[in-house]
């Protein structure tokens, strides 16, 4: 416990938590207190002007992370006939469509992106309760559902981030890992921000993006200056 202690203290000695920092200066603040045996996940939680009780105020989307995730994403794809052929081609780890439904029904998703053809969805629509309130529910909207099953999977497995605001109004998403270079770091946080920024509502009214805050997995929080981003 005690080395712990003076790892989370040294991790801090750099970081002022009243200070906005830039994001170049965030990036390298990061990956600096990132201190942990383990490789930590770098995470950015983006704090956003909108109610998402109201459906005009919604802010969901998908972006491709230049330098990945440093994840192992393990996807699962519903097709038949070709496009199953097209899925494992691509590197899908789970194909199926009622023998898929069946085992995710029986409890096990091993799985972190759910992919499905459009002539799938009566058969994954039977699984709403089951995937979406994990946020494994495919939609149209992030690209999740579509004929182009391979690209899909390619793009889940090379880096792509699914983000959605949550009901307190914050997106939060990993964004890659300390082990990357701090230009990698930056690269990442650049691309999710500008397409959450992209996304904006057309009903927001107000400030949009109104607090940014970059940590790693054991790391403090670096509360990011606004006018560096927009």
């Amino acid at each position: 416990m005690a080395k712990l202690a003076k790892r989370i203290a040294k991790s801090r000695e750099n970081i002022d938590s009243e200070t906005l920092y830039s994001l170049e200066e965030a990036a390298k603040l990061v990956k600096a207190g990132a201190l942990c045996k383990f490789d930590e996940t770098i995470d950015i939680a983006i704090n956003l002007g909108v109610d998402p009780r109201h459906a005009d105020q919604m802010v969901r989307g998908v972006c491709n992370l230049p330098a990945g995730t440093g994840k192992d994403v393990r996807v699962a794809v519903f097709a038949r006939g070709d496009k199953a052929e097209e899925a494992l081609a691509a590197g899908a780890d789970i194909v199926g469509a009622e023998d898929l439904m069946e085992i995710i029904q029986g409890g096990k998703m091993d799985f972190d992106r759910c992919i499905a053809s459009p002539d799938m969805m009566p058969i994954v629509g039977r699984l709403g309760k089951i995937l979406g309130p994990r946020g494994l529910m495919p939609n149209p909207r992030v690209g999740t559902v579509t004929p182009n099953v391979g690209e899909a999977v390619k793009a889940a497995k090379s880096g792509s981030v699914e983000f959605r605001v949550e009901k307190t109004g914050i997106i939060q998403a990993g964004v890659g890992k300390a082990s990357f270079s701090e230009a990698d770091i930056l690269a990442n946080l650049k691309t999710i921000i500008g397409a959450i920024i992209k996304a904006k509502p057309s009903g927001v009214k107000g400030i949009y993006l109104q607090r940014i805050s970059i940590s790693s997995t054991m790391g403090p929080g670096i509360r990011v200056n606004l006018s560096t981003v927009a």
